[in-house]
């Protein structure tokens, strides 16, 4: 579940009027049936990114605060909080050429690479499926219409669907498809 900030004025500035307690009677819903119960055995995650242009704080001391706030103002309990950058792409990358920030975030996440990160990346071990069976890297990759390359021994063209691999196996060590964008998922904590 998506959930900018654990408090109601940024997570409407960011999402839209009403989308907080919309979100919260979610959680209290999923709650209610045993996600995010300790011992249910059913998970449920909050994502957190930032509402700008920078970096978010360190994803402990943040799920932390999250744990705090929600659960002892709204009775939420969480399996985790994963903090996620802004990917500069579509309407944050609107956002960011209209205000004349492109180049200064894109330096922001170059600078703050950090190669334990890019060990996590959901790219490595993630296949986004489009509804018409188009295979991408990951989610971001997906949104930008960018699949995964096709290699030696994929027959046919055009981009790699679900119907031209037999086993989940035959994608295992090929080559990602990359862009900008991708120093959003390798900077930071």
């Amino acid at each position: 579940a998506s959930l900018p900030c654990y408090s109601e004025s940024n997570t409407d500035a960011q999402r839209g009027r009403g989308v907080f307690q919309r979100s919260i009677q979610a959680l209290k819903d999923l709650n209610g049936v045993g996600y995010g119960v300790e011992g249910s055995g059913l998970t449920l995650d909050l994502m957190y990114n930032p509402g700008g242009a920078f970096l978010p704080p360190a994803q402990t001391n943040l799920e932390a605060a999250y744990r705090s706030e929600l659960g002892d103002t709204y009775g939420i309990d969480f399996t985790r909080l994963i903090t996620l950058t802004n990917m500069p792409i579509k309407r944050f990358a609107d956002e960011l050429h209209r205000t004349g920030k492109t180049e200064e975030y894109m330096k922001l996440l170059i600078e703050n690479f950090n190669p334990a990160a890019a060990n996590g990346v959901m790219c490595r071990d993630l296949v986004s499926v489009s509804w018409d069976g188009k295979m991408y890297d990951c989610d971001f990759n997906q949104q930008l219409d960018l699949p995964m390359p096709r290699e030696k021994g994929d027959g046919g063209g055009g981009p790699l669907t679900v119907f031209d691999v037999d086993a989940l196996s035959r994608l295992t060590g090929r080559r990602l498809a990359v862009d900008n964008h991708c120093f959003g998922c390798t900077a930071g904590a």
